[in-house]
C-alpha cells in the first residue's frame, strides 16, 4: 500500500511507515495513492464481521503484511459486536460502543495498537495524541501495558465528561495524561507542532493515535460494511448514513467504504454548533469560528483534521460531493432529539442524538436511515439523566474506574511547556 502526503506530494510512504510516522512533512496527512473497488461485495456482506474485516483490510494494505499476520491483528482488535438496532420503521442506530471503552474509537484504537506493536518490533515509541473525549480512553486501554510504548494524552481541561476522563486518567503506568487549559483545537495544535519539531519527533520516536493515523481510519471502514450487512438485502442500496462529526475521521471512513463499492446512497454530516463543514458545504467558503463548548463535547472541533482527506477523495474522482450534505444541530434540538428517541424506547447520548436529528431532518421517502451510536449513554451520565429525567445504569467498565483517583497533570496551551514536560517525563529514548 502506497500512501502520499496530501501537503507534500513527494513524501510517499508504505503502510508500515505511515503507521509509525503518523503525520507527514508540514503536518500533512497520509492517504492511499490508489483505492481500487472490491468486486465481491455480496460475498463480503455474507461474512461474519471479523472475517469480512480481514478481507477488507487485506485489500487496502495489499501484500505489505502477511495475510496470516493481518488475520491475527484484526481478530485480536475486533473482538466485540457492532449491532444495527431498529429505532423505528426505516431508521436504525449502528451501535459502536460495545468495546472495552464503550466508544466507536475502540475499533481504530485497538487495531492501531496491534499494528504498531508489531511494526515497531520492540523499539521505543511515544504516542502523542489529543482527545475531545473518546479517543483518550480507546487509545489508553489499547496501548496500556505494551512494552516500550509510552502514551501522552492531551485533553481540554473541564471540557469532557467526568466518566470519559476517568476511563483514561486513572490507568498510570505507560499512560501519561495532561489537562490542557484550552479547547480541543488547542490540544490538537500542540500535537501538530510537536510533529514539526525534529528534536521531539526523532528524540522521542513520536507517533500519533488520532484519526490522523491511517491504521485507525482503515479499521473504521469495516463497520460500515457491518451496518449494511445487517440490513435486509432490498434495503441495502437505499441506506443513508448520518454521521455525528467532529474531527471527521468517521465520515472519511464511510466515504472510503463507498469508494470500495459498498452500496451506500449518501451521507449526512451532523455537527453541533461547531459547524465549519455544514457552512462550507453550502457556501463553499472554509471559515472556522472559535470553538463553542456544547453538551456533545467530543464534537467540539472547529478545524477538523480529517477534512483534507475528504477533499482528496472528491478531487481524485472517488466521491461525488453532491452525495454529502451537512446539518448543524444546536443545544436545544440536541435535547429534543434525545427526548424523541426516549419516546421511541431508545436511550441515547447527545452525539448520536445529533446524528438522529440530522437524519430525520433530511431523510427522503424510500430511503433507509442509519445514524451512528458513537458512545454508550452512561459515558455522559450527568447530561443524559438531566435531559431525560431518568437514571442511567453504569456498565461495569465505568463502575470500575468511577471511584479511582485521576492521575493527570495540568498544562498551559503552550508548546514549550509540553516539550519540557515530555522530555522530563520520558527522556530521549
Amino acid at each position: 500500500m502506497e500512501l502520499e502526503n496530501l501537503k507534500v506530494a513527494s513524501d510517499k510512504v508504505s503502510f508500515a511507515q505511515a503507521v509509525k510516522k503518523g503525520l507527514g512533512q508540514n503536518q500533512g496527512l497520509y492517504f492511499p495513492t490508489d483505492l481500487r473497488p472490491m468486486t465481491n461485495i455480496d460475498a463480503l456482506l455474507a461474512m461474519p464481521l471479523v472475517e469480512r474485516s480481514q478481507a477488507i483490510i487485506k485489500h487496502l494494505v495489499g501484500d505489505e503484511m502477511s495475510p496470516e499476520l493481518l488475520d491475527e491483528l484484526i481478530h485480536n482488535a475486533f473482538n466485540f459486536p457492532a449491532p444495527l438496532v431498529k429505532v423505528k420503521d426505516g431508521i436504525y442506530c449502528l451501535e459502536l460502543f460495545h468495546g472495552p471503552t464503550l466508544a466507536f474509537k475502540d475499533f481504530g484504537g485497538r487495531f492501531m495498537a496491534q499494528c504498531l506493536a508489531n511494526i515497531s518490533e520492540g523499539k521505543p515509541v511515544t504516542i502523542l495524541t489529543a482527545t475531545s473525549g473518546d479517543t483518550g480512553a480507546a487509545v489508553a486501554h489499547a496501548f496500556y501495558g505494551i512494552e516500550n510504548i509510552q502514551v501522552v494524552i492531551l485533553f481540554p481541561k473541564n471540557k469532557i465528561s467526568p466518566l470519559q476522563e476517568k476511563l483514561f486518567t486513572t490507568l498510570g503506568g505507560n499512560i501519561h495524561t495532561m489537562a490542557v487549559e484550552g479547547d480541543f483545537d488547542d490540544c490538537q495544535q500542540l500535537v501538530k507542532t510537536a510533529f514539526d519539531d525534529a528534536d521531539v519527533r526523532e528524540g522521542l520516536h513520536l507517533n500519533s493515535a488520532n484519526s490522523i493515523n491511517i491504521s485507525r481510519l482503515l479499521a473504521q471502514v469495516c463497520y460500515y460494511f457491518e451496518a449494511i450487512a445487517q440490513l435486509p438485502k432490498e434495503q441495502q442500496d437505499k441506506a443513508v448514513f448520518a454521521v455525528p462529526s467532529g474531527n471527521f475521521g468517521n465520515l472519511t471512513a464511510g466515504i472510503i467504504a463507498k469508494t470500495l463499492g459498498l452500496p451506500i446512497k449518501r451521507f449526512i454530516a451532523s455537527t453541533n454548533a461547531n459547524d465549519t463543514v455544514p457552512r462550507y458545504l453550502v457556501s463553499g467558503e472554509w471559515s472556522p469560528k472559535p470553538t463553542v463548548p456544547t453538551i456533545s463535547n467530543a464534537m467540539d472541533v472547529s478545524q477538523p483534521n480529517n477534512w483534507p482527506r475528504i477533499e482528496a477523495l472528491v478531487e481524485k474522482g472517488y466521491f461525488d460531493k453532491a452525495l454529502l450534505t451537512g446539518e448543524s444541530v444546536d443545544e436545544d434540538y440536541t435535547q429534543v432529539a434525545m427526548k424523541q428517541l426516549q419516546t421511541l424506547g431508545y436511550i441515547s447520548e447527545p452525539h448520536a442524538a445529533i446524528g438522529y436529528r440530522g437524519l430525520t431532518r433530511q431523510l427522503q421517502e424510500g430511503e433507509v436511515g442509519i445514524f451512528l451510536g458513537t458512545a454508550h449513554p452512561a459515558k455522559f451520565r450527568e447530561t443524559v439523566e438531566n435531559v431525560l429525567g431518568q437514571p442511567i445504569h453504569l456498565p461495569q467498565a465505568l463502575v470500575d474506574c468511577a471511584s479511582k483517583a485521576s492521575l493527570n497533570g495540568e498544562l498551559k496551551a503552550d508548546y514549550q511547556a509540553l516539550k519540557e514536560y515530555m522530555f522530563a517525563t520520558l527522556g530521549a529514548k
